[in-house]
């Protein structure tokens, strides 16, 4: 009975710290990213394609990092990835105080990138495996708002410090804040990591492969495919807004167009509680599919925006729709893949944002070039259309929407004491004995 409290309890002191580090290492983030355009187009003259540049350098390189960080990950260099990421951001970041052009600029951007991929890519795996099954949907949603609401508030805290006090404060802010990280992290990385490569799971339910006590190899699994193109599809929208709100509202005559990123926050936190709870209950098929529309609806709104009501409107929908199905996604990519493919899943979840806020950053960024921002927006509502017919078609194909949760996703490898896994293999044991007996 203890163990089975102890296995639906969430807000641990462990998960609330996650929460915390994760938050702070996508706030630093996009207090710079929106900022940033602004700042190169008034300083170096830059154009639309560079200005896209700096934002798809980054999440390329980003991508490259967490490449190597999923596997270092299954080796149990956790710890090795929080730190040495960390630091690398955090020497990129001050450097940007001797960036005099906008070569020098871009390299420390891609050196950032790749600080920021490898820590980034470590304190998700670690939620994922510290959230109780049955509260999957419930607590990565709770988990994937501190994403949400640091991706959010970023932005305008970042545009209002780069107005109020210049680009120098900017940087020095934002080291402040991953130097804040380190001190938090510390009791989580006291705590060993476990080589999951090596990793020793239960004996599994009948009709699954039989593989306690055997070493487990992580290749590619494909089921993460589907929801990793619709992430990415996601992602361009928001690419297309973090890249370029501010020279937008300088184009619509907005007076502060950084707020939209305020009242996309505030529907993010109104929805992000709900969503996971509906997740477990009903599954993504009841979030994704009105979220794209309300995603499609708060992107045209935001092209007609000639007023700040307009927009706080369009950013409320865009937020409903954002907060419903990131969430939905990330929670989806845990649950088809084993303990031991955590980290892989979650560094294709951050990949495919990273991957689309780049390609929305340069696609965007061409057509804002040729026609105009306002015309950028209605365009970009064509991926959420190729979103909804992706996932309907693929869903009809498959003959259903249903998330096919991995058989061995009962077995969270967090739970390392002895006592506890062999009580979960008795359990397991347990259960196979009396199907059999059933079956004859």
């Amino acid at each position: 009975m203890k163990s089975q409290s102890a296995q639906v309890k969430l807000w641990t002191t462990d998960f609330i710290l996650l929460m915390l580090c994760n938050f702070l290492l996508f706030l630093q983030l996009h207090m710079i990213v929106s900022p940033l355009p602004s700042y190169v187009q008034d300083r170096f003259h830059a154009n639309a394609f560079e200005v896209s540049l700096f934002t798809c350098l980054f999440a390329l390189s980003a991508i490259a990092a967490r490449l190597y960080s999923a596997k270092a990950l299954e080796k149990g260099l956790r710890n090795a990835m929080i730190y040495i990421g960390l630091t690398i951001a955090l020497l990129a970041t001050l450097g940007y105080y001797f960036a005099a052009g906008i070569a020098v600029l871009l390299l420390l951007r891609m050196v950032f990138g790749i600080g920021f991929g490898m820590s980034s890519t470590a304190f998700p795996t670690m939620a994922s495996d510290i959230v109780p099954v049955k509260r999957m949907g419930e607590g990565m949603g709770y988990f994937g708002l501190s994403t949400s609401l640091a991706m959010s508030m970023g932005p305008i805290i970042g545009v209002t410090v780069l107005q109020g006090a210049g680009f120098v404060t900017l940087m020095l802010c934002t080291a402040g804040v991953i130097a804040v990280i380190y001190p938090l992290s510390y009791s989580l990385t006291r705590k060993k990591a476990r080589r999951l490569n090596d990793e020793v799971v239960p004996t599994p339910p009948v009709g699954t492969a039989a593989i306690s006590g055997t070493k487990v190899k992580t290749p590619f699994n494909r089921k993460l495919i589907l929801p990793s193109i619709l992430n990415c599809l996601l992602s361009i929208t928001y690419g297309g807004l973090v890249g370029f709100i501010v020279l937008y509202g300088k184009e619509a005559n907005l007076a502060n167009p950084a707020l939209f990123f305020l009242f996309n926050a505030l529907a993010v936190l109104l929805v992000r509680p709900f969503a996971g709870r509906i997740y477990d209950s009903k599954g993504p098929k009841a979030l994704l599919i009105p979220g794209a529309i309300f995603i499609a609806a708060g992107l045209i709104m935001l092209s007609y925006a000639s007023s700040m009501s307009i927009l706080f409107v369009a950013a409320f929908l865009y937020g409903i729709g954002y907060g419903s199905i990131q969430s939905s996604m990330q929670t989806w990519m845990i649950q088809i893949v084993s303990p031991s493919q955590r980290g892989m899943a979650n560094g294709m979840f951050l990949n495919t944002l990273d991957l689309g806020i780049a390609l929305g950053a340069l696609l965007l960024g061409a057509i804002a070039s040729i026609t105009s921002y306002t015309d950028m927006y209605r365009y970009s509502v064509v991926f959420m259309i190729l979103f909804l017919l992706i996932y309907l078609i693929q869903g009809k194909r498959n003959g259903g929407f249903a998330v096919p949760v991995h058989p061995l996703l009962t077995h969270t490898h967090i739970a390392a004491q002895d006592s506890d896994r062999h009580e979960l293999t008795e359990t397991a044991t347990e259960k196979n004995t009396t199907t059999q007996q059933k079956d004859s």
